[in-house]
């Protein structure tokens, strides 16, 4: 019997099938799609009708393959939502998170709410890309979508409610908006009333792994297919990553790497304290009873949207190309910390990197291949500080990391980050997100007794990867480098 999981990226998705077979897991890749962001005048959406539009195909696939589907589930990425009018259509095209409509804004909210307090009920990491600041800029700008709004829905809510019908908030993802409180175990009502919001638009939120609905009677009829029950997955597609991390210990630091790295540790309960804020640390929802105590990394963004640049340019380079070119290049040359909000908004990026160089007193990086060093070497580096952290405030001594995600392929920031760490890197799965997702639906399907036994299977079904540090003495000197030059201290 076949699961099916649907994992939506920042920038493509995927329908993803999966079975069970000698105490194996297999996976298939049945659809494949762009998720491409839309500008409409000043303004930066998610092509949401598209989305359900791809996600419709991959059932249509399952039909023509005469797939038997036990269960659906879907994950992506989160801090973006839809609103539901009164008559249970969306209102309007939902905000990527890259827009600018919220830049200041997390200053205007501080002023209202201060950041300990939002910190002490929340647990979240400030960014200005929160929901809780896309709430607030909406609010401000006295946007009709906050006026006739009845209902808001993250995005894979929002596209479950698309095929279901059913208005259900998954926990994971509900922890990203800034305004759900882990202690309590529900919305946070203080915040949500002191910023003016409905409460009425925040509804009854579910584990991972709840049974939350069937295709519509519309969708059915429309595709042409027998009922299949929907599941939540872990929503958030990290949370499902995590799930998906291939650990051995119940102390691991984890690495989903993709268009965001994210590391971190699975907690059991969310750490409060003040370092944590200091640090700006996040305590999000994961599956099974645990948190994410991790810092967001801005990612192999940066090397895409400078690929994007030179595809402008006329200049088109595969991802192997450019690692090719990185590795011709002068080490160390510059660097750059990949967190300084210079380098969140998409266009220009290559220009960008070159400036910071030029004002942190070092030499520009010339040419793609020095550009595309600048940036692993720094993203490899700015890894080591972020462990170094996660250990600190999390009490523990990691053996190594394990990296999952997309980013894996790159082979050379696998061992640049072993490099950096000066410990053991595992890689893989490189799917982890739709791994993960298939995994939670599995365990609720009593297929796995918990998610300990189905990692041991995600290790004995997928390969891993080895990469033992290397060059310490030349690595730890650039890492010195690198925080003088980024200036950070802590």
């Amino acid at each position: 019997m076949n699961v099916l999981a649907y994992d939506l990226g920042a920038s493509s998705g995927r329908a993803v099938i999966g079975h069970l077979k000698d105490s194996k897991m297999e996976v298939e890749e049945i659809h494949r799609f762009s998720n491409d962001p839309v500008h409409v005048g000043d303004r930066l959406h998610w092509d949401i009708l598209r989305l359900i539009h791809e996600i419709k195909q991959g059932l249509l696939i399952t039909k023509v393959q005469k797939l038997t589907i036990k269960s659906l589930a879907i994950d992506s990425w989160a801090v973006d939502f839809g609103m539901i009018g009164q008559h249970g259509e969306l209102i309007g095209n939902p905000y990527h998170y890259r827009d600018q409509h919220t830049d200041g804004m997390m200053e205007k909210v501080l002023a209202k709410l201060p950041m300990k307090e939002i910190f002490s009920r929340t647990g979240i990491q400030f960014l200005s890309i929160n929901t809780l600041y896309q709430l607030a800029s909406l609010q401000q700008a006295g946007s009709p979508l906050l006026k006739e709004g009845k209902h808001l829905l993250m995005i894979p809510d929002l596209l479950r409610y698309f095929l279901s019908g059913e208005a259900v908030h998954e926990f994971t993802n509900a922890t990203t908006t800034q305004m759900y409180n882990p202690v309590e175990g529900q919305w946070d009502s203080t915040i949500i009333q002191r910023m003016g919001f409905q409460e009425s638009w925040f509804g009854r939120v579910v584990q991972p792994g709840t049974h939350v609905g069937q295709l519509s009677s519309g969708i059915r009829h429309e595709l042409g297919l027998a009922s299949i029950p929907i599941y939540t997955a872990a929503e958030h597609d990290t949370a499902s990553a995590v799930v998906a991390v291939p650990a051995t210990e119940r102390s691991f630091a984890y690495l989903i790497c993709g268009t965001w790295s994210l590391m971190g540790t699975e907690v059991q309960e969310p750490i409060l304290s003040d370092l944590v804020l200091e640090l700006n640390f996040t305590n999000e929802g994961g599956a099974y009873g645990t948190y994410r105590l991790l810092k967001n990394i801005m990612g192999l963004w940066i090397l895409q949207e400078c690929r994007r640049e030179w595809e402008r340019a006329g200049l088109v380079y595969s991802f192997p190309e450019l690692v090719q070119l990185a590795q011709q290049a002068t080490p160390f040359y510059s660097l750059i910390d990949p967190d300084d909000l210079v380098f969140m908004p998409s266009g220009d990026m290559s220009e960008r990197i070159r400036n910071y160089a030029v004002q942190t007193g070092q030499k520009s990086p010339e040419g793609i291949g020095a550009v595309v060093r600048c940036i692993l070497e720094s993203l490899a580096l700015k890894y080591r500080y972020v462990l170094e952290l996660t250990e600190r405030l999390s009490g523990q001594n990691f053996q190594g990391l394990h990296m999952v995600g997309g980013g894996i392929h790159n082979t050379l920031l696998c061992q640049w980050t072993a490099n950096a760490v000066g410990k053991p890197v595992w890689a893989g799965p490189a799917e982890g997100s739709a791994i993960g997702n298939l995994t939670v639906q599995w365990i609720a399907h009593g297929d796995f007794l918990d998610v300990w036994e189905a990692r041991r299977v995600i290790r004995d079904s997928f390969p891993i990867t080895i990469y033992e540090p290397e060059q310490f003495d030349m690595w730890e000197e650039a890492y010195g480098q690198f925080r003088r030059i980024t200036c950070i201290t802590k």
